[in-house]
């Protein structure tokens, strides 16, 4: 699946129309970002029914700063428009794999009542 450039704009709906979402936070300036594009790239090739996306953080500040990226690069990662995984850093391959299979592995029936249960607590 090709990688789709994401924004304030388009967030929503990629969010809403694809079960796996993953989006490299990065700038074209910073050199472990050009390290881990290619990664990214070559994983999203693997995985047709995964929606791979990249946010410049430099064209998109919005969308960064929502989710609070002070660090590049970050990658997000959201299963039915839950956010799972928002974390800095290059991954290797291996560990990006990894990632994606604990993600697809996931109960997200279990991941919801967790949810719920968390708000009900904070209520």
């Amino acid at each position: 699946m090709a990688i789709t450039e994401v924004s304030k704009d388009n967030f929503d709906e990629m969010l809403k129309n694809n079960e796996i979402l993953l989006i490299d936070f990065w700038a074209e300036w910073c050199g472990p970002c050009k390290n881990f594009g290619p990664v990214f790239e070559k994983v999203s090739e693997k995985h047709e029914d995964i929606a791979f996306a990249k946010c410049n953080t430099e064209k998109a500040p919005e969308l960064a700063g929502a989710f609070g990226v002070r660090s590049i690069p970050t990658v997000a990662v959201f299963r039915d428009s839950v956010l799972l995984y928002l974390q800095p850093g290059a991954l290797p391959e291996d560990a990006l794999e990894d990632l994606i299979g604990q993600v697809k592995g996931l109960d997200m029936e279990e991941v919801q009542k967790e949810i719920e249960k968390a708000k009900s607590e904070k209520s």
